[in-house]
């Protein structure tokens, strides 16, 4: 009898320690109550390379605040920035970056992330840039230029596009003709009017790691310091409008910043790729 009541005592014990457990771990499973709504004005670099889809449930699961997101050439989410028609940025276009900042439509701007950009173009490289200029962007745009090889520019004010802009520039040319196509589409567009047109172009590493595989381009020219990729976040000033979610942008910024998203986005890509198409440096300064 004695035995009988300590095995039902402790079946009893075993009970209420499995219903203290799994309240426990409910609770932790439980996602912050939706809040509200922010705005994020960003590249397409950053939604074609699939860093979003990954990295912005975790920010809803947080802080509350689901994620409208805008993706569009950094010059047009800098233009929406200043017009007040996005809460928060995440760019690749540090020089308009800090220009928004000093104009006074963000109080400050801070490094997320960097990649590279790199030269792509057919995997049989008929323009033999990449036995040319393997490591050199600026010889890898003289012999495209010089050759007058089909080359597609997003043409759109986007991060990658101020990026080739200004490796013409360096160069002191100009392009234009049949042969330069200024196709006003974003990163993922880009690269398949590419592969289309067995062309060449500029792209983000991330976006052309995600995309690489459905297409018969390879990279031609990359690891040139000229080729450096550096994103930033900024809130955008909450006196523009009353629409503007001053305390959802804040938390993004923070959330971004901080030292378990910076670790997400190092993880990403390393599973599919064998490595991070961004290496996160919030924390560098």
């Amino acid at each position: 009898m004695f035995k009988k009541k300590l095995l039902t005592l402790g079946l009893a014990i075993i009970v209420i320690m499995s219903l203290f457990v799994g309240c426990a771990a409910e609770k932790k499973k439980e996602a912050a109550k939706i809040i509200g709504t922010i705005r994020l004005a960003t590249t397409t670099s950053t939604q074609d390379s699939g860093l979003l889809d990954v990295i912005l449930p975790d920010f809803t699961y947080k802080t509350g605040y689901n994620v409208d997101v805008i993706a569009v050439g950094s010059g047009e989410a800098i233009k929406m920035g200043e017009n007040g028609e996005a809460d928060v940025l995440l760019v690749h276009s540090p020089q308009a970056e800090k220009d928004f900042v000093a104009a006074g439509h963000s109080p400050a701007r801070y490094d997320v992330m960097y990649n590279d950009f790199v030269i792509i173009g057919p995997k049989n490289d008929p323009a033999g840039i990449k036995a040319a200029a393997p490591n050199n962007a600026q010889a890898a745009f003289k012999k495209i230029y010089d050759d007058k090889v089909t080359f597609i520019s997003r043409a759109d004010k986007s991060g990658t596009n101020t990026k080739e802009l200004s490796i013409w520039t360096k160069l002191g040319l100009v392009p234009s003709g049949d042969w330069y196509i200024e196709s006003g589409k974003g990163m993922g567009d880009v690269i398949t009017m590419t592969n289309e047109k067995l062309g060449y172009t500029l792209s983000d590493r991330a976006t052309w790691l995600n995309m690489s595989a459905n297409t018969d381009l390879a990279i031609v020219t990359e690891g040139d310091k000229d080729l450096f990729n550096q994103y930033g976040v900024m809130v955008v000033d909450p006196k523009k409008n009353a629409q503007i979610n001053a305390a959802g942008a804040l938390a993004f910024q923070e959330w971004i910043l901080s030292a378990d998203t910076q670790k997400l986005i190092g993880q990403y890509g390393i599973e599919k790729y064998g490595k991070a198409l961004f290496t996160p440096n919030a924390a560098a300064k």
